[in-house]
């Protein structure tokens, strides 16, 4: 997936695969055999990573070639735009890669399919490897299975505006740390300013209400919850938010590139973020770079969220042991690490979050966040589940929308939500 704001945010495009034309007749993913010679010509597709990484890709493959000598790997690197129609269409053709790129929304549908290989039958020994949370994210609720190797991480902290607090009359040392806190600090902020300033650009999001403590799916995977008691009151809350002000007006439409640029420009006084933005802060935002106040994310869980890439391997493949091995050797201890050191991301496997890279600080604002991040990925949540799809999303958000305007009372809304998410589920 390409290392951007978008996709860091973990905002990728919903697969909707023709599950007739794939001829599997649904069910679980494959469970073929890696346990033979790796040998045979391979191909390894990637999501729009050729323009900024052609030569660690370059010399990852030409690594793994020489170790085994046997094999042939042929890389194919997709454009951002159109990912998941590519798969789908690669999927229903019977012309999908051995082993592609992918993140949890997108395997979903293809586990189902019968195309995805099931790692905990296939190659279970590397399990271990992977930190546990990591190796989770690409797993299916109403199946059970591994369905692809978990790649890099990524979570961020909650960025602040300093000088907007102390203009506000709040101690900037003194960041919000829990939801009350936030909440109450929103709305502070909106009094002071006289509806000038508001704290947050965005409306809850499905990985909001799981930060929260909704839960969000029952076990089976045949239906969302996330209209509880606890996310009727989280939506309550921003219902509160949007009439004093404290949340941006615009943020019924907002995406996460617009919240940014509000940011950015002084209009809203948090957000949350990564390590990443701190170089665009430095850059194109020196006064606010030099105000940047940095905390952990708010969550009632005690866990952050966790956004992660996987690498899947077909389980149609003529060269499953050769597949697995790749994957493998792509997401592997070493090689996600140097990855790691070229880009603002973090390993999936275990022990790797202990290097001093991600535990030694040198007083730079860039050190803290990253240092941070590693220690509360070790025990993250990928909380948008697997089936969650972007047309649920929208379902949600528009129904998120008609509760802050007071169209709809906030249980009816999330009520609305869940009926239209049940249904896109049911196909």
């Amino acid at each position: 997936m390409p290392i951007s704001r978008r996709a860091l945010t973990a905002v990728a495009v919903a697969l909707v695969l023709p599950l007739s034309a794939c001829g599997s007749g649904g069910g679980a993913g494959g469970t073929g055999d890696a346990s033979g010679k790796v040998e045979g010509d391979i191909t390894f597709q990637t999501w729009n990573l050729r323009a900024n990484f052609k030569d660690y890709f370059e010399d990852l493959i030409a690594a793994f070639e020489e170790k085994y000598p046997d094999t042939h790997v042929k890389w194919i690197d997709q454009p951002a735009e159109g990912y998941a129609d590519k798969i789908s269409a690669d999927a229903g053709g019977g012309t999908l890669p051995d082993v592609v790129n992918v993140s949890p929304d997108l395997v979903a549908p293809l586990a189902r399919a019968g195309l995805a290989l099931d790692l905990d039958k296939a190659a279970a020994r590397y399990r271990k490897e992977y930190l546990p949370g990591a190796w989770a994210g690409h797993q299916v609720p109403g199946t059970t299975g591994t369905y692809a190797f978990p790649w890099y991480l990524n979570t961020g902290p909650l960025f602040y505006n300093k000088a907007l607090f102390e203009k506000a009359g709040l101690d900037p040392r003194k960041p919000p740390r829990t939801y009350d806190e936030l909440f109450a600090t929103a709305l502070e902020m909106a009094e002071k300013s006289g509806g000038k300033v508001a704290t947050l650009a965005n409306v809850p999001t499905i990985e909001d209400f799981g930060r929260y403590g909704v839960p969000l799916m029952n076990e089976q995977g045949t239906a969302f919850t996330f209209n509880d008691p606890k996310g009727v009151e989280l939506l309550t809350k921003y219902k509160q938010l949007y009439d004093a002000k404290a949340l941006d007006p615009q943020a019924l439409t907002a995406t996460g590139e617009s919240a940014g640029k509000k940011f950015l420009t002084g209009a809203v006084a948090m957000n949350p973020g990564s390590a990443l933005d701190l170089g665009n802060f430095k850059k194109n935002a020196p006064s606010l770079y030099r105000n940047i106040g940095i905390t952990d994310q708010i969550t009632s869980t005690g866990h952050v969220n966790m956004y992660v890439m996987g690498v899947m391997v077909n389980s149609r493949t003529r060269h499953t042991p050769a597949a697995v091995a790749f994957a493998h050797f792509v997401t592997d201890a070493r090689n996600q690490m140097a990855f790691a050191k070229r880009v603002a991301v973090f390993p999936s496997t275990a022990g790797s979050l202990d290097d001093p890279y991600f535990t030694r600080e040198d007083g730079t604002d860039e050190t803290r966040v990253r240092v941070a991040a590693a220690k509360s990925l070790k025990d993250a949540v990928n909380y948008t589940p697997v089936l969650f799809s972007e047309q649920m999303k929208t379902a949600l958000r528009n129904e998120v929308a008609k509760a802050l305007q007071g169209k709809e009372s906030p249980e009816e809304a999330l009520d609305n939500a869940v009926r239209a998410a049940d249904r896109l589920l049911r196909g």
